[in-house]
């Protein structure tokens, strides 16, 4: 497995990206409540900050770590490959093009690290989602089913950095 520094910062324009601290987590549970319907817990949260291959990223303005969390993206390292586990943005924050940001910071992220490829699940009816991925060159290469629940697939997204 290769290393990636969980330590690195990153701006892009006027917003900042850093490492999720315990401290954040009331702001990223507020955002991961109005987003999903089936919300993490803190302890999930919690348990992702000490697994060495989990990364979660938050984006704010820029202005230093007072500024409110606006987004994050929880992604796993493993091996030769991210995975990407939950992306969200705050509702006062949607439609602005930071779901693209937050996903465009963990593919530079990626490609640093040489990763082979990144995947994800999506829900089979969000297909907002869908076209975001799928604008970053994700294809639909299969189907969890009931992965959200019942009667909610999954559908398994991959996108190939490194074509052999």
């Amino acid at each position: 497995m290769v290393a990636i520094s969980n330590a690195a910062h990153g701006r892009a324009g006027g917003w900042t990206f850093t490492d999720m601290r315990p401290q954040d987590l009331r702001q990223v549970l507020e955002i991961e409540r109005t987003a999903f319907d089936n919300p993490w817990t803190s302890a999930l949260f919690l348990q992702e900050l000490r697994i060495p291959f989990s990364r979660i990223l938050v984006m704010r303005p820029a202005g230093g770590p007072e500024e409110p969390i606006v987004g994050y993206l929880c992604r796993w390292f493993v091996a030769d490959e991210i995975h990407v586990l939950n992306v969200a943005v705050h509702p006062q924050y949607r439609r602005l093009g930071l779901g693209t940001m937050l996903l465009d910071e963990a593919m530079r992220e990626a490609r640093a690290a040489q990763a082979e490829a990144v995947t994800l699940e999506v829900r089979r009816s969000n297909q907002a989602a869908q076209r975001l991925y799928a604008a970053f060159g994700f294809e639909e290469v299969g189907v969890r089913r009931n992965y959200y629940g019942r009667g909610e697939d999954a559908l398994i997204m991959r996108l190939l950095l490194r074509r052999g």
